[in-house]
């Protein structure tokens, strides 16, 4: 292996956010409805809400300043309640005999109970949350702290996640190699990145 690390995201690559995305998001998706303001885009919303962050979700969308503060103030106390299922073939990242860093963006209190559903803190050297809505701090920022705290090279630590927009972009904002997780294969022509439906796949990255 040439590489001494590997950084994940987790919504849609660790686990799958539509597996509990319609009851977890419930209270938002009737908030949205209730303004009465997106009802005509309410089904393109909801399967944007399962990809991406709600902050970008509402700005895309023109959610007006009320609605978009009332969703904040919903989404910081929402929390996932029991166990998670992780996707099958993350046992192979945890068997990847490298330091492993989490590094997601999302509500703390909501990511944290993810991380803890998952019991994710027994495979990861360090896990990073960044929310919005507390701090200014973007995956890149993390990202380089991590290659400068731990004195890795760029070459040294692959990026892994589903979202081309975020942790990749920030990945090659910085020189640092990234591969596509795209377990349903639904991405292909949003990158021109390397990509991988499966983490048995990873290998030949390592």
């Amino acid at each position: 292996m040439h590489k001494k690390a590997i950084i994940l995201d987790l919504d849609n690559t660790i686990y799958s956010v539509q597996s509990l995305g319609d009851e977890l998001f419930s209270c938002l998706f009737d908030l949205i409805l209730k303004d009465g303001n997106h009802n005509e885009e309410i089904d393109t919303i909801r399967e944007d809400l399962m990809r991406r962050p709600f902050q970008i979700v509402a700005g895309d969308f023109h959610f007006s300043k009320e609605l978009t503060e009332k969703g904040i103030t919903l989404l910081k106390e929402l929390t996932v309640q029991g166990k998670i299922k992780p996707f099958d073939d993350y046992q192979f990242v945890r068997d990847i005999p490298l330091d492993k860093f989490l590094v997601t963006t999302g509500f703390l209190k909501l990511q944290q109970s993810k991380v803890e559903g998952m019991r994710l803190h027994r495979d990861f050297t360090e896990i990073h949350i960044v929310d919005p809505s507390t701090s200014d701090l973007t995956k890149r920022d993390v990202f380089a702290d991590i290659l400068a705290r731990h004195g890795y090279a760029k070459e040294e630590v692959l990026v892994v996640g589903d979202d081309p927009a975020s942790e990749l972009k920030a990945a090659q904002e910085l020189g640092m190699d990234a591969v596509l997780y795209d377990h349903f294969q639904l991405q292909a022509e949003h990158t021109t990145l390397p990509r991988i439906a499966d983490f048995t796949q990873l290998s030949q990255f390592l």
